[in-house]
């Protein structure tokens, strides 16, 4: 299968600073990626530079196999974009509006009145396509923004906290339209919040630090197995994690802590066997299936990053 983006070895550094640090993301059709992290994470960093508005440090993307550094008009021309932002006029309607963001992206003549109706009625503004956007709610100028990031049928849409400041119904009708839009389109949305992926990706990439340090491919699992093992003293977890298939050992407390390991694997017997030979006390071995809030807090707990700091070397850009 060739990807619709294949971004290879991503880094931007702010001066000092590291705002993202070697990372890679494969994108498909049919693909909902989410793209998950805490404020700081480097989230902003990675989808400027994945759309073209922001120059990596170094790394590769690639759209439909256009290198989107060296041909970025043709690269682009595959791409929409909705900023979390939405980047519209409210003093034009949303008719005018979306005439116009067709023909930036270069159609022309009768064809931009059916990409116009197509874009509406996709997104569920046919109703109001004659209305000020500035009189429009919160969620309805949401779906104007997404309205022009796929009225040139790109392959693939990227965005960026979609439903930031909307109301609850209006967050139901937006995740809906996200997964009707999965559908035909390679989509990545990033945001902060887990409910959203948990709702309409099939993938899942959290970072942390610049990393991605959690890659699911298949988010709707939405588990990774894990043991929970107490001993009567602290102990040397070198032995621990030099087991097969364990990804990360948390010391949550004396003697306590939290084994990740592959799902599918079971290093209960041999965490036993290793607790007697070494004289460990083993007082609990207790395996339990670990949510995606879990794995996300344990992944990224103790981000001490500023996050302003990234913020504030992106509006220097």
């Amino acid at each position: 299968m060739n990807a619709l983006l294949q971004a290879s070895n991503l880094t931007r550094n702010y001066g000092d600073y590291r705002a993202v640090d070697d990372v890679s993301i494969t994108l498909n059709s049919g693909d909902i990626l989410g793209l998950l992290g805490p404020n700081g994470a480097g989230k902003t960093s990675t989808m400027g530079m994945l759309t073209g508005n922001l120059a990596s440090s170094s790394g590769e993307i690639l759209i439909k196999g256009t290198d989107l550094a060296d041909d970025p008009k043709q690269a682009k021309r595959s791409i929409g974009y909705l900023p979390e932002q939405p980047p519209v006029y409210r003093d034009l309607t949303v008719n005018e509006y979306l005439a116009y963001a067709a023909r930036l992206h270069n159609i022309r003549g009768s064809a931009v009145s059916t990409a116009v109706k197509q874009a509406c009625e996709r997104t569920g503004l046919s109703e109001v396509v004659k209305r000020l956007i500035g009189n429009l709610s919160k969620g309805f100028q949401q779906r104007v923004g997404i309205a022009q990031a796929i009225i040139h049928e790109p392959d693939v849409i990227i965005l960026d906290e979609p439903t930031v400041g909307l109301d609850p119904i209006q967050i139901r009708e937006i995740r809906e339209l996200i997964r009707e839009l999965g559908t035909r389109h390679g989509v990545i949305l990033s945001t902060h919040i887990l409910p959203e992926v948990q709702t309409v990706c099939n993938r899942i990439h959290i970072l942390h630090q610049g990393r991605i340090v959690y890659d699911d491919a298949d988010a709707e699992k939405g588990d990774t197995a894990q043991l929970t093992v107490q001993f009567n003293q602290d102990v040397d977890i070198a032995p621990l994690q030099a087991l097969a298939d364990v990804h990360s050992i948390d010391h949550q407390e004396s003697g306590r802590y939290l084994i990740q390991y592959q799902t599918g694997s079971n290093p209960a017997n041999a965490i036993a066997h290793m607790a007697v030979e070494k004289q460990w006390g083993l007082q609990e071995l207790t395996p339990n299936s670990m949510g995606l809030e879990h794995i996300f807090v344990s992944l990224t707990q103790g981000e001490e990053q500023d996050s302003e700091t990234e913020k504030m070397a992106e509006a220097d850009q």
